[in-house]
């Protein structure tokens, strides 16, 4: 039925900035998911190859400190270059097995040099094509001593049987025009991706899902001490200070009336699936449409810039 869509939450760690092994892990996930018939399968912020977290537990805003620098250094080589085809076999795995997806990585943009580094959240339809790449507009804290910010070139919506669906990463979340602009190109599912943790995922999966009368998928990685790989540069300093565990997931999906269908899920390494009914937005936009009847566009718009941003402009 066009207006049922099967998910799938991949709360899953990764291989900790081991690009090739992480890639390796989501295409197991996406093989499995397939399996189980989803339609669509998201994954966390900066799943591949990982979340900086190192930045919180070895100083990481000390000026020019060799630990910072080298670690920063192996995360970069082990960033996503997607014009080198370096997501051609997930792609390939997304057509083979029909299925949508929504993906953290780290981006080594080669439109912006190839040396800085990008949240992007890739979207990757059911035939294998990457329709868009949204790199994350403002990192947050501790973030900006290691990723760069994105533009608007990525805030684009998909449709998805009778879905449209758009998606964000983490604290952009929380950003109410970013959200704004996937409301009014008629965003009706709405992808949230979280390094981990439910402080993130508890309180505003449901209130976006309240206040666009969407249903919401927030999607968490994993992260234990433990999973630190034993190549990680200064893995000593890193280990330290750092705390049991890192993530413990949260990912959970809210209905358009801004309850749960599924509860933020901790600790929990694996997919969890559900199937959304559309005729459920239809029905709680009865009463409320941000961009619709419970507008007024005469007193209040939203200019949304979509360029994607380069610092040279060539002409031959």
């Amino acid at each position: 039925m066009d207006n049922l869509l099967k998910v799938a939450l991949a709360q899953i760690s990764p291989v900790w900035l081991n690009k090739k092994a992480t890639l390796q892990k989501i295409e197991t996930t996406v093989q499995e998911a397939g399996k189980e018939n989803a339609e669509l399968i998201v994954f966390g912020e900066a799943l591949l190859p990982g979340y900086p977290f190192w930045l919180s537990l070895t100083d990481g805003a000390k000026w020019d400190l060799n630990i910072n620098k080298e670690i920063h250094a192996h995360y970069v080589r082990n960033a996503v270059q997607i014009e080198a085809g370096e997501l051609d076999a997930v792609c390939q795995l997304a057509k083979e097995n029909n299925i949508a997806m929504y993906l953290g990585i780290m981006e080594r943009a080669k439109d912006r040099g190839g040396h800085s580094i990008y949240a992007s959240l890739v979207y990757i339809d059911q035939v294998g094509e990457i329709k868009s790449v949204h790199r994350k507009l403002q990192p947050t804290y501790d973030e900006r001593l290691t990723w760069a910010p994105g533009d608007g070139n990525g805030l684009q919506v998909h449709p998805l049987k009778q879905f449209t669906v758009g998606g964000l990463n983490c604290w952009e979340n929380w950003m109410p025009l970013p959200r704004a602009a996937l409301y009014g190109q008629g965003e009706n599912l709405h992808v949230a991706v979280w390094p981990g943790s439910d402080h993130n995922t508890k309180d505003i999966t449901r209130f976006i899902s309240r206040e666009s009368r969407s249903f919401v998928i927030s999607v968490s990685s994993l992260m234990k001490k433990s999973d630190f790989p034993k190549d990680t540069p200064h893995l000593d300093a890193v280990l330290k200070e750092s705390p049991e565990v890192l993530a413990n997931g949260g990912s959970c999906i809210a209905g358009p009336n801004g309850e749960w269908i599924v509860a933020p899920v901790l600790y929990k390494e694996g997919l969890i699936y559900e199937t959304l009914d559309f005729d459920r937005v239809y029905e709680e936009r009865q009463n409320f449409d941000a961009v619709g009847h419970y507008s007024r566009p005469d007193v209040t718009k939203l200019y949304v810039n979509r360029e994607r941003q380069s610092t040279v402009e060539f002409k031959e």
